[in-house]
Parts: C-alpha cells; sequence; structure tokens
C-alpha cells in the first residue's frame, strides 16, 4: 500500500512538473527561442538577450570589453553568428585573456565583428544563398572579411573562416528585434 501510494504521489508530482513546464512554454513570447537556458525574446535586441544566456558568457563578456554593446543594440538588422563559452574554452591557451586586455580592444574587435553579418539572414535565406553559389555562399563581415558558408548534410550549415577552421551552427533563427542570432560552435577567426 504504502509502494503504491508513493508510486501515485511520484505520479502527480511529475504530471505537475510536466505541466508546469508546458504552461510556461505556452505563456512565452511567439518566436521565443531558448538559449543557454533562458528565453530569448523577440521583441529584445542582441545584447539584452545575450547577456541572459549562460552558453554566452565570454561572448558578451567581449563584447563589453571591445565597446559594441551600443552598436549591438542598434538599428540592425545584424545576422550575429555566436560562439559558446566552449569555443572560446577552446581556442589556444591565454588567447582569450590577450584579446580582453585594453591594448589588444582593435584585435578583439575585428575577431567579434567577424561574426556579423549586416541584414537580417535567417537559416532559409542562408541555405537559398548557398544553393544559388551552387554549394557555397561567401558572406561578408561587418570586419571586412569573408566568411564561407556551405551544407553539410539537408539541414545543417557550416562556415569555414579565412584560414580555413569550421564551425556548425547548433542554433538557428534567434530571432531578435535588430536582426537573428545562430549558436555557433567554434570561435571563427579573420586572417
Amino acid at each position: 500500500m504504502k509502494k503504491t501510494l508513493f508510486s501515485l504521489a511520484a505520479a502527480i508530482l511529475l504530471s505537475a512538473a510536466a505541466t508546469s513546464s508546458v504552461s510556461a512554454q505556452a505563456m512565452m513570447t511567439p518566436g521565443t527561442v531558448m538559449v543557454g537556458g533562458m528565453a530569448m525574446y523577440p521583441n529584445k535586441d542582441i545584447v539584452s538577450n545575450a547577456v541572459n544566456s549562460k552558453d554566452h558568457t565570454t561572448l558578451v563578456a567581449a563584447v563589453k570589453a571591445a565597446g559594441l554593446v551600443e552598436t549591438l543594440q542598434g538599428k540592425g538588422p545584424f545576422t550575429v553568428f555566436a560562439p559558446v563559452n566552449d569555443a572560446f574554452e577552446n581556442l589556444p591557451a591565454g588567447t582569450v585573456e590577450t584579446l580582453l586586455k585594453p591594448e589588444n580592444k582593435a584585435t578583439l574587435t575585428k575577431v567579434l565583428t567577424y561574426h556579423v553579418v549586416a541584414g537580417n539572414m535567417d537559416a532559409k535565406t542562408i541555405m537559398a544563398a548557398i544553393k544559388a553559389g551552387k554549394g557555397k555562399a561567401t558572406l561578408k563581415t561587418v570586419s571586412g572579411n569573408t566568411l564561407t558558408a556551405m551544407m553539410n548534410g539537408a539541414n545543417n550549415v557550416v562556415l569555414t573562416d579565412e584560414s580555413g577552421n569550421t564551425a556548425s551552427i547548433s542554433t538557428y533563427d534567434v530571432k531578435q528585434s535588430n536582426g537573428v542570432i545562430h549558436v555557433i560552435d567554434k570561435v571563427m577567426l579573420p586572417k
């Protein structure tokens, strides 16, 4: 009897938790996507959303150090390829610390703006550009350099930087009031 009551209580608690989760999701703004455990609202700008993502704390710190907060809160639209914390941690030892030093602000700014394309390029637009380019699309970044986008399978876009390093997009089309974010697994480095 005790075992049955315990099982029934556990089932009720699990059901309540599932209902609570569904209710919370139902209350989110349409178009809201979860990134880094937090909701990214399409009516907020890029920076206002990014500061809440637990997966993008290094990126946010770098944006602040480079003085790009105001720019990325601007009208845009911008397409941002946002590397996760692990992407920064996988750079050679000391790279992030060196880039964050005030005397390296110009280099940091170039690296960060290499992840930004002017315009609002959702996944459908990027994939159409790849198709139109017969398998490759060259994306001109705000830094003045280029990224190459290609398909790796039917629904996976891969970016290649000017040194041949590749990054996959893990989360597409995180809509913002001033553009769109695509989460990537590597830091892209300009030449």
